[in-house]
């Protein structure tokens, strides 16, 4: 039996949120420090106010929302959007297990984007002002969470300085990449994914239309790089999906 992480299913029904514990939980090797002494993961449970479940569809929070959490994904995919100057709802990013929700609104206290749920999902609630009193008294927590935090912003930041200066079929192949590897490091096939979003959605991140993400993928797929069934992909020739991105660079 293969010993990689495999995530949990959601829960059958509401109460079960609550039985999920830290010290438990499969992504604790991605959220937490190795070798966290226990009384410092039993504060950090008692710092997660709530284990929310969010159906497919709805928001986590909106555009003007008080900022009063951080959010860790359990399960599920998220996108996140914010308005563009001309008034287009643009997608800033796609998020999924072991990554943080929210960080737009410690700025101002409001948050500047929306989070949408692409699948039926789980929530950590992090409340903010408890995130700061706990770290303030473990320093390997307040370590881990700026690790974290900044693990968010080199991600996006990495992503869009490789998209400014790519052809279409190189930020398609840029995103599949660093999708598959997200995905490879908590346990799942670093060759194939059933896609979450629409091929409008990943458009909207990478700057490109609807028909264009559709000729890029039907164009990979009669070069033999990805086989594509619907929102089922899988790629046949990873080195090729390298090749393309490493000429932009």
């Amino acid at each position: 039996m293969s010993s990689r992480l495999r995530l949990p299913p959601p829960p059958s029904a509401p109460h079960d949120l609550f039985k999920i514990s830290c010290s438990s939980c499969a992504l604790r090797q991605i959220c937490l420090p190795t070798g966290l002494p226990a009384a410092e993961v039993l504060q950090l449970e008692r710092m997660v106010s709530d284990r929310r479940a969010i159906a497919r569809g709805a928001v986590l929070f909106k555009t003007g929302d008080v900022f009063e959490a951080i959010y860790i994904v359990r399960t599920g995919f998220f996108k996140t959007s914010a308005s563009a100057q001309d008034g287009r709802d643009q997608v800033t990013g796609f998020h999924m297990a072991g990554e943080l929700l929210g960080l737009d609104g410690i700025y101002d206290g409001a948050h500047a984007s929306q989070a949408v749920a692409l699948e039926d999902s789980q929530v950590c609630v992090v409340p903010y002002g408890r995130l700061e009193d706990l770290t303030r008294e473990f320093d390997r927590l307040q370590r881990q969470f700026h690790r974290l935090m900044s693990r968010e912003l080199v991600r996006d930041q990495a992503m869009m300085v490789l998209l400014g200066s790519m052809r279409a079929e190189q930020r398609v192949a840029a995103f599949l990449i660093n999708l598959m590897r997200r995905l490879r490091a908590r346990g799942f096939s670093s060759s194939s994914v059933v896609l979450r979003m629409t091929r409008d959605e990943i458009g909207s991140h990478l700057g490109l239309t609807l028909e264009t993400v559709s000729r890029t993928f039907s164009r990979m797929q009669e070069d033999g790089v990805l086989e594509v069934r619907a929102r089922e992909l899988r790629v046949l020739k990873p080195r090729r999906l390298l090749q393309l991105v490493r000429r932009a660079v």
